[in-house]
């Protein structure tokens, strides 16, 4: 199960630019039922557009604006994003959600002893794990903090297993 996440920003991008069009047109044919001035007249516009010739510069960067919109909206669209749920091995239907990945992976990372904090971010490739201890000497604390994360890694047991860098930050000189 890899479920993507839902392409809402630009649905909701085209559909208030929709809305405001549709309003826009709305506002105009009722004040011009109810004999107002209109906002947009009808005539300026028409008139605009014949004048306009197509080997004018406006008609061809208005036309490669939409289509440069077009073809970003279309690409936004087809793209697969990141997973929200990660597979797990087993049934198809098993899988976990990044957030709770992410978090019982940190907690691993911080329960090492010498690790006063962890960050950690899953990667399309890979795990990578930034802990902070106040020890001066750091050896050896990144390949324990990483085999604390395989080890989480294989109780979990996803699909692919990621590779994991972890990376040390002494919060103390060894001088």
């Amino acid at each position: 199960m890899k479920r993507r996440p839902r392409r809402s920003f630009p649905a909701v991008l085209v559909a208030l630019v929709v809305l405001a069009g549709c309003v826009l047109a709305a506002a105009v044919a009722v004040q011009t039922i109810i004999g107002e001035k209109p906002w947009i007249s009808y005539d300026a516009v028409a008139s605009a557009l014949h004048a306009t010739r197509w080997s004018d510069p406006l008609p061809a960067i208005a036309g490669g604006g939409v289509a440069l919109i077009g073809l970003l909206l279309l690409v936004s669209a087809v793209v697969p994003g990141r997973p929200t749920v990660l597979p797990l091995e087993g049934g198809t239907d098993s899988g976990a959600s990044r957030r709770s990945y992410r978090s019982t992976l940190r907690t691993a990372a911080s329960t090492v002893d010498g690790v006063s904090a962890a960050k950690l971010k899953v990667k399309r490739r890979g795990i990578v794990s930034v802990v902070t201890t106040g020890r001066t000497n750091t050896a050896g604390l990144a390949d324990t903090v990483r085999a604390a994360i395989e080890h989480r890694l294989s109780q979990i047991g996803p699909a692919a297993v990621p590779a994991v860098r972890v990376r040390v930050k002494a919060t103390r000189s060894a001088s």
